[in-house]
């Protein structure tokens, strides 16, 4: 039989199929054999990979390998402070690497402490207390409330009142009443049809808790063949694949250190064809390519993305894995649940209906202020008795408590009842009031069969039954109505009326319930047939989950970014959907589907939808990872955001997984890339938006980089082909690149986020770190500062008659001071630097100006001098070298002018990428 089947057949045929008894559970000679059949019950977890294993794997990138091999040779030839500048590159970014995935190795510990550590049992008759991991199927387990559920298990036996909170494994967000009935009537006549795992009343599920009432259940299934099991498999089997930009990197290292290489062996034969010292030669070519290489991009990748986390915490957004950063700026869609993510978590009662009036209610969340409205005009709730009686019953027939703590309200109980007495405190009605004249005398328990509930209470010498439940099943059960402080006869256009008017609440996302009431005679039955019968209505109160109003603004955000979001919840269908279209992410093109209508697709027919399908409702793990995976197919970034155990293998699945920090369980926060702290699906978009900027930043300082070091080969190899002598020694290129390079670099990492990012489409994950465009771009400017340099360079050396010393300080400044003003250029490629502001980035004014300290040092300061065998300039020498200089930031600007002129004019010629 298929462990599915267990929900559809009755109890009898459950207890045959096990083997066992109702009354005295399994007998130890059958426990012992099917230990031996099924083992423990307990998750298993893959083979912990070693620390050891994790820290060295952090070496495997070639770029990395390089960075070493170029530390080597730099402590070869003496240059210790290069030497020792790149080793700590390569061991913080080691050491960071390694913490990120040993974190996310403990992903399934989390599952396995979800696990009860002990059950009480019936075997042979006895009441036992055992490790939970000694349970097999067939066992009779004792449930109770507080009780964590040990195993799947099928109900046998329930109080009226036994409910679960499902919410980790199903998503639905309050209690589910249970029942021992078959849930499949069909079952007989051979139809096999799935009913989703949120509506399978007479299972309970490991993982879960039980809210209230008792229970006994038979284990149908254990560890790994449970829900939660299936779902620590799934975590399992998803391979963690690298970001974008880990791989875009990658590529773009390899390809950088080849070219590099190759330019710096086309300078050293040109040296030693030219008759050079072999020793010198080797030398500068060397510490050219040393230059060359950017050792300083990984560590200006990870600083800037550990910048972009610490802005996020103050955004609600905790990053778990930096790379992630990144991936954010390029997500294409958005996967979000919906209970506290897209709405507030707090259900809220918006309108009243009575005496054929519908009363709106304003104010949102659990604190009882706001008022009533009748078309749109605020009324005085004591002229509207029937009103009144609405707001009373749900107060009596509510078993909730509303806290008032220093001003802050919150609920105790359920939040639908919750949200009545919120309503009934805008009234002016209070529990603890009411409950003095109306003493509580016995409580008929919702359930899923009846929906409905009742409070029986004594009023003077009365009894009197309170009764709420949904519209269309309490409607059947009234044959009156009270209307204007008059009770008569229910008739059928009344009940047409309401009907009408629960559709139309319904149909705006809002859960309706009806409430009626009757007396009973001092000897009448309590029992549920003969007290919820010949009920008087008395009106409607129909409450929601409010969308959040910020959420609002962030999926038009989203909608101008590009990035298309879609709901799955394990919701109503009906509700979702007006939750969507009130947000703005519904319109008459889009598609909904439930988790039943979603199974009946396969994965070729879901990839031809998913493009159009913004909402699903009533899904189950397996539907979330069906559909990351079908949007990822077409080649999104997909982001999906999570909080249930349910939620685990699809947040994994995702190039970004989101878990909620307040509602969110360890399981998923675990196997997430991000935390949204307040789980606001806002908080979200700002992370996306940040991630964008980084990226940003990432291609400024790239770009920054690549041009300066171009720079600096083409000085050598054009000096080489044009047969003048050497203009810049190997300690001159090292120190251009360890200073120079270094602090501008980093102040571009943090450059302030463009404003207008989010207007942009996202970017093509497939797109090259640097484009032909761009590349085309670097190697002009590179040439332009290698240009002025030289020309600093044969000035003093040819016009001015200088010696060579001279002529080389001359060169080395001009070489060092045009990348501080070129830095300024690399903020923005098409706006002009006096646009965006010259002091709008401060810790780049701050970093270029110590970097030019340091320049100066070392050429007028006596005993630097001796080091760097550089020479002062006079007067004249040194405002002509800075003045050239500048050249690149003046150059540049022409180019932004230039380019815009053409754009105003409608010209589609693009001169930067």
């Amino acid at each position: 039989m298929r462990e599915l089947d267990y929900y559809r057949i009755n109890v009898d045929q459950v207890v045959k199929a096990l083997n066992t008894s109702l009354e005295s559970g399994l007998s130890q000679s059958a426990v012992e054999k099917l230990k031996i059949q099924f083992g423990p019950n307990q998750l298993q977890e893959k083979k912990p990979i070693s620390p050891i294993v994790i820290f060295f794997e952090q070496f495997q990138d070639f770029i990395i390998w390089v960075l070493i091999g170029a530390a080597i040779i730099s402590g070869f030839l003496k240059e210790w402070v290069d030497a020792l500048a790149i080793v700590a590159i390569v061991i913080l970014n080691a050491i960071l690497g390694f913490i990120q995935e040993y974190r996310a190795e403990k992903s399934l510990a989390a599952l396995k402490k979800l696990s009860s550590p002990n059950s009480k049992v019936i075997r042979e008759n006895e009441h036992k207390i055992i490790p939970s991991s000694e349970l097999v199927p067939g066992d009779l387990i004792e449930l109770e409330a507080g009780d964590s559920v040990p195993a799947d298990s099928r109900l046998v036996w329930v109080t009226s009142n036994f409910t679960c909170q499902e919410a980790s494994l199903t998503g639905e967000s309050t209690p589910v009443a249970k029942t021992i009935l078959s849930l499949d009537e069909k079952a007989s006549s051979g139809v096999n049809q799935d009913i989703p795992l949120a509506d399978r009343a007479n299972m309970v599920y490991m993982g879960t808790n039980v809210a209230s009432g008792k229970a006994r259940a038979l284990v149908v299934d254990i560890g790994m063949q449970t829900e939660l099991g299936k779902i620590a498999g799934m975590v399992q089997g998803i391979v963690q694949e690298a970001t974008p930009l880990q791989k875009k990197l990658d590529q773009f290292g390899k390809r950088i250190i080849v070219l590099c290489f190759v330019l710096v062996g086309c300078v050293f034969l040109l040296e030693w064809i030219r008759g050079g010292k072999i020793i010198d030669v080797f030398l500068t070519s060397v510490s050219l390519a040393v230059a060359a290489i950017p050792e300083g991009l990984p560590a200006v990748v990870t600083i800037a993305l550990a910048m972009g986390v610490h802005r996020m915490v103050k955004k609600n957004a905790l990053i778990r894995k930096l790379p992630s950063v990144e991936t954010l700026g390029c997500a294409t869609v958005i996967c979000s649940d919906k209970t506290g993510t897209l709405t507030k978590n707090e259900m809220t009662v918006q309108a009243v209906y009575s005496s054929g009036r519908i009363f709106e209610v304003s104010g949102i969340g659990y604190a009882p202020v706001g008022e009533f409205l009748l078309n749109k005009e605020r009324i005085d709730i004591s002229l509207y008795p029937d009103l009144s009686k609405t707001i009373f019953s749900s107060v009596l027939c509510n078993g909730a408590q509303l806290s008032n703590h220093k001003g802050i309200y919150k609920i105790v109980g359920d939040p639908t009842e919750g949200a009545l007495l919120t309503v009934a405190g805008k009234a002016g009605v209070w529990k603890e009031d009411a409950e003095r004249d109306f003493v509580f005398v016995d409580e008929i328990p919702f359930d899923s069969e009846r929906k409905m509930m009742t409070i029986i209470r004594k009023h003077k010498d009365e009894l009197i039954a309170f009764v709420k439940g949904a519209p269309d099943v309490l409607l059947n059960n009234c044959n009156h109505i009270e209307e204007d402080g008059r009770v008569r006869k229910l008739t059928d256009l009344d009940k047409l009326k309401i009907q009408k008017i629960n559709d139309e609440l319904a149909s705006k996302a809002m859960r309706v319930l009806a409430f009626a009431n009757r007396k009973l005679d001092k000897d009448s039955s309590l029992e549920v047939d003969a007290v919820e019968q010949d009920l008087i209505f008395v009106g409607l109160i129909a409450m929601i989950d409010p969308p959040r109003e910020e959420v609002k603004v962030a999926i038009k955000e989203c909608y101008d970014a590009g990035i298309k979001t879609v709901m799955i919840t394990g919701d109503h269908k009906n509700t979702a959907i007006a939750i969507a279209r009130e947000l703005g992410f519904f319109n008459d093109d889009s598609l909904a589907l439930s988790g039943e209508e979603l199974d009946a697709l396969n994965d070729e027919e879901l990839f031809d939808k998913v493009e159009r399908i913004t909402v699903y409702a009533r899904v189950s793990p397996e539907h979330k990872l069906r559909v990351v995976r079908a949007w990822r197919k077409h080649g999104q970034i997909v982001a999906m955001t999570g909080d249930g155990v349910n939620d685990a293998p699809a947040v994994k699945e995702a190039d970004i997984g989101v878990a909620m920090g307040i509602t969110g369980t360890d399981v998923t926060k675990e196997v997430s890339d991000m935390v949204v702290t307040d789980d606001n699906f806002a908080s979200i978009v700002s992370a996306v938006r940040e991630g964008r900027g980084i990226y940003d930043n990432i291609k400024k300082f790239i770009h920054y980089l690549l041009s300066c070091n171009t720079g600096e080969i083409l000085v050598m190899l054009s000096a080489s082909l044009m047969g003048f002598p050497v203009p810049l020694l190997p300690i001159h290129i090292l120190w251009v690149n360890l200073v120079t390079d270094g602090l501008p670099a980093l102040a571009l990492g943090v450059d302030p986020v463009d404003p207008i990012i989010m207007k942009r489409k996202p970017r093509d994950p497939n797109e090259a770190v640097v484009t032909k465009n761009g590349g085309l771009l670097m190697l002009a400017q590179g040439a332009f500062i290698a240009f002025c340099s030289l020309f600093a360079f044969v000035f003093v050396l040819y016009v001015e008659k200088e010696d060579i010393a001279s002529a080389r300080s001359a060169a080395f400044i001009v070489l060092s001071i045009s990348q501080l003003f070129h830095s300024f250029n690399c903020r923005n490629l098409r706006i002009s630097l006096f646009k965006i502001g010259i002091f709008s980035n401060n810790k780049l004014i701050l970093a270029t100006g110590f970097s030019f300290i340091l320049q100066m040092a070392v050429v007028y300061v006596p005993f630097l001098q001796s080091i760097f065998k550089t020479k002062p300039l006079g007067v004249f020498d040194l405002l002509l070298v800075l003045v050239v200089s500048s050249f690149p930031l003046w150059a540049m600007e022409t180019v932004k002018l230039v380019q815009n002129m053409l754009a105003k004019s409608n010209n589609s010629i693009k001169i930067v990428a």
